[in-house]
């Protein structure tokens, strides 16, 4: 799969990504997972979108997909990437102190350290003004007290530390507004459950509490009243590196597809020779390929500092790589018919995977809601 778009310099990114991951055995456990990690650390993909300055590689949220889609289409997909170099070193990188990027970007950089993402919670959902989790300070220590809940945060076993979104009261409002915390794993008071999901993933879900936990006042990310714009530097990232997962999700299912229509042959010819298979198969490489062109465009968006752009375009890829992920995994398992539903081909685990696309990091509803609002200036029904 090629594309127009992409420079050589890309192009030669991409190759080497691939030869890479699909050099790799399948990763099944935690342990071939973080050294998966590791490795494509040392070779500087997992930081490619991080400053030079901080031992990054000096690149953006265009080259950071990219490693993330050739990683997916090896079968070697690591989600951890949409959280901690995406969201969380791009957060830092923007608007952390001098002492928190000194800190922590050349250890997310060398995958020496890990961050995991908190914002989703119980009774919150997709609306993030309802999030309750709150931070108040001590007037006689100037320390922030954390309290709250959160769910499904990816990861937070592997991680140092969370960036947590919380939400402190603005002295001349009174109101509630967002801002983000650095929360160390072994704060007293910070304590994460595994939530039982079925899904076939090495990263786990979390269900987080923090009970007053104590944080000095450097661990608040930013200004204590960009709160939103910070928040949203995160969450473009996030949705363009869904993105990645997904198409390189998608890929990996429609190349197993592709291969066994060639050679799988019942009546004197291949399958993949009969229109029933072959155009199905058509269909889902051209989805594919226009969700990888809109991904392109919004992680381009973003890394030329338009974030309102990057944000519909974000919005609208993921929606259109979560579909097509959908369709290819599902068409690939159709093909291979019986044999795609055993363990040998792979294809039966990615039914579940590949669905999180469509209900992660929000919801395909919520972005139609996004698109019908800010870009059709039709009224909201909430």
């Amino acid at each position: 799969m090629t594309t127009l778009i992409e420079s050589d310099e890309h192009k030669s990114l991409r190759e080497a990504v691939s030869t890479f991951a699909r050099n790799h055995p399948r990763i099944r456990d935690l342990a071939e997972n973080r050294h998966f990690w590791q490795e494509a650390a040392k070779l500087g993909y997992i930081g490619v979108n991080l400053p030079q300055a901080y031992g990054g590689g000096g690149g953006g949220i265009t080259e950071l997909s990219l490693v993330l889609e050739e990683m997916g289409a090896a079968g070697n997909p690591l989600l951890m990437m949409i959280v901690s170099p995406a969201i969380c070193g791009t957060v830092i990188a923007r608007f952390g102190t001098e002492e928190q990027k000194r800190e922590w970007l050349p250890a997310l950089a060398d995958g020496t350290r890990l961050m995991a993402f908190g914002i989703t919670e119980p009774d919150a959902g997709s609306n993030s003004h309802r999030i309750t989790t709150t931070a108040r300070r001590d007037p006689a220590t100037g320390d922030w007290i954390l309290t709250g809940r959160k769910v499904f945060v990816s990861g937070v076993d592997m991680a140092d530390a969370t960036l947590i979104v919380g939400r402190t009261e603005d002295a001349r409002t009174g109101r509630l507004k967002p801002c983000l915390f650095i929360v160390p794993r072994d704060a007293p008071g910070f304590e994460r459950r595994p939530i039982d999901m079925e899904l076939d993933a090495v990263e786990r879900q979390f269900e987080l509490t923090l009970d007053d936990v104590r944080l000095p006042a450097a661990a608040l990310v930013g200004d204590e009243d960009a709160g939103l714009l910070q928040l949203f530097a995160g969450l473009n990232p996030e949705r363009v590196m869904t993105a990645a997962f997904a198409i390189g999700m998608g890929r990996h299912a429609l190349a197993k597809a592709v291969e066994y229509a060639r050679e799988r042959t019942v009546w004197k010819t291949p399958i993949g020779a009969h229109q029933a298979i072959a155009h199905p198969l058509a269909q889902a490489h051209i989805d594919l390929e226009l969700a990888r062109l809109m991904m392109q465009k919004a992680a381009h968006l973003y890394d030329a500092g338009d974030d309102v752009g990057a944000g519909e375009a974000a919005n609208m890829a993921k929606y259109a790589a979560g579909e097509a992920c959908v369709k290819a995994v599902d068409q690939a398992v159709h093909t291979l018919g019986g044999n795609g539903l055993t363990r040998e081909f792979g294809l039966a685990r990615l039914i579940t995977a590949s669905r999180v696309a469509r209900i992660a990091p929000v919801s395909r509803e919520m972005i139609l809601n996004y698109v019908s609002h800010q870009t059709l200036g039709l009224p909201k029904s909430y």
